[in-house]
């Protein structure tokens, strides 16, 4: 063999190996993904996972005449089946839910003569935080079944991965009790600096059904993070009507994620939490 033979037989060589590199560090396509968790051996939930790695936020809208009907949520949630697959069952269950208490509306009007007001259910479920553990999702729901005026609640929920089940965050304190004794003091604070800031002075007559600071379990609870690792921040949502009439409309409390409030969560998952110093 020649030198100039020997010489383009290495640069052909050595052209194959960056080919070869080149397309080595190349993602595989969804297709290939798919078909590599198909084959026979490979875990029952591959092709599932495979597939929820590139699903997309869900965003359902449905208006008529009779009900106007939204539900959302976001991509990360959408990643993960089995939480998924909860949300569009609660998406269904509570769209037939507004269809059939619209369509006995409806038809009670017509009988009496009234015209019919169109009933709605608008929810967004949004991401509150991401770490390794939990995913938070919050959503602000507004409702209006033909009243004087619509509604606004709170919903709130946690995928636990480590678990691969959805939990409420007052699942993660050893009971509602301990959670309420460890914000009790700087939730009802927060409650008074927020009526201040919409210029309201707090009531404390007696008898008075906004008179007193209620319980923070029996709201929604929002628990976020600051660093993506760890749960570090809380809101508690309070829907009209608990801490004043609904002309006052909604409030959310941010109450500091303290020591005492860390000392209240279950063992398993205090290393998940973060206190402020």
């Amino acid at each position: 063999m020649t030198t100039a033979t020997r010489n383009a037989t290495t640069l052909l060589l050595l052209t194959g190996a960056v080919l070869l590199s080149s397309c080595a560090d190349e993602p595989p396509a969804p297709a290939e993904t798919a078909a590599a968790a198909s084959v026979p051996g490979a875990p029952a939930s591959a092709a599932a996972d495979a597939e929820a790695k590139n699903a997309a936020a869900s965003n359902v809208k449905e208006s008529s005449d009779l009900v106007e009907f939204a539900y959302a949520y976001p991509r990360e949630a959408a990643m993960i089946p089995d939480l998924a697959a909860w949300l569009d069952n609660d998406r269904a269950t509570r769209r037939d839910a507004l269809i059939a208490v619209a369509r006995r509306e409806k038809a009670a009007a017509e009988k009496a003569g009234f015209p019919y007001r169109s009933h709605s259910h608008l929810q967004t479920w949004h991401r509150v935080s991401n770490t390794p553990r939990f995913l938070s999702l919050s959503a602000e729901i507004q409702t209006y079944t033909g009243g004087a005026h619509g509604m606004t609640s709170f919903a709130t929920l946690l995928w636990d991965r480590n678990r691969a089940k959805q939990r409420q965050p007052l699942d993660l304190f050893t009971s509602g009790e301990a959670f309420d004794a460890a914000i009790r003091d700087a939730f009802c604070a927060g409650i008074e600096r927020a009526k201040t800031a919409k210029g309201i002075v707090a009531e404390d007559a007696p008898g008075s059904p906004f008179g007193k600071c209620p319980p923070a379990s029996a709201q929604t609870v929002w628990l976020g993070s600051s660093d993506g690792r760890y749960l570090d921040r809380m809101t508690i949502a309070v829907a009209p009507y608990e801490i004043g009439p609904f002309a006052e409309g909604s409030y959310k409390i941010n109450v500091p994620v303290t020591g005492a409030l860390v000392d209240a969560v279950k063992d398993e998952f205090k290393r998940d939490f973060l206190p402020i110093n």
